[in-house]
């Protein structure tokens, strides 16, 4: 019996985020966690996938009780010093989501930037960075499955896509949710009564 691919593209992309989980810094995680317990708002950016993203772990934080935006949207009110902005941005460097990003840090926000280059317009200004994967940095063997080099960015048809930066944030952004429940004690219950009830 043969697997289908897409489910074979499944476990690809499962093996790929393990992997990368693996290698992630714990004190990065755990200075982003303590910025997010810190803030008195929370106010999140992306463009893009990455935007969707961002506006899923808006959505997540505002079922944990805290107060968060997405910025952009109408009823995003004005920042102050001390709050916080996490920027989902693979590149660090997109032109819209940097000038926001500045902005906010010259209002007296702290900055927080998920992403898989350090070195960037926004990780230059950033007081805290969670490095998810980087693909620019993976070298991989050319005679592997096309269908790896596609996941893994060596294919240069797939490598803009950012694919398994976007997956692996959620996947992250998620984790994080997980872990902040933990540590304000809350339960599932308490999340449903925040979820949308006219949708």
């Amino acid at each position: 019996m043969t697997n289908h691919p897409v489910k074979d593209m499944m476990r690809l992309m499962a093996t790929k985020i393990r992997t990368i989980a693996d290698v992630m810094s714990d004190e990065q995680i755990d200075a982003l966690v303590n910025l997010i317990m810190n803030a008195q708002r929370i106010y999140i950016l992306g463009a893009g996938r990455s935007g969707l993203v961002a506006k899923a772990f808006a959505m997540r934080l505002m079922h944990l009780g805290l107060q968060s935006y997405v910025v952009g949207e109408t009823i995003t009110p004005a920042m102050r010093p001390g709050d916080l902005i996490v920027v989902f941005s693979g590149s660090g460097e997109t032109t819209t989501i940097a000038d926001l990003a500045e902005t906010a840090k010259g209002i007296g926000a702290n900055v927080c930037l998920i992403t898989s280059k350090k070195e960037s317009r926004i990780g230059r200004i950033a007081d805290s960075i969670v490095i998810i994967e980087s693909q620019r940095d993976h070298v991989v063997d050319e005679s592997a499955e096309f269908e790896i080099r596609q996941m893994t960015g060596a294919h240069k048809s797939f490598a803009p896509l950012g694919t398994i930066f976007e997956t692996t944030s959620m996947v992250f952004a998620d984790a994080i949710i997980s872990r902040l429940m933990e540590i304000t004690q809350t339960d599932v219950e308490a999340l449903r009564g925040r979820h949308a009830n006219i949708e």
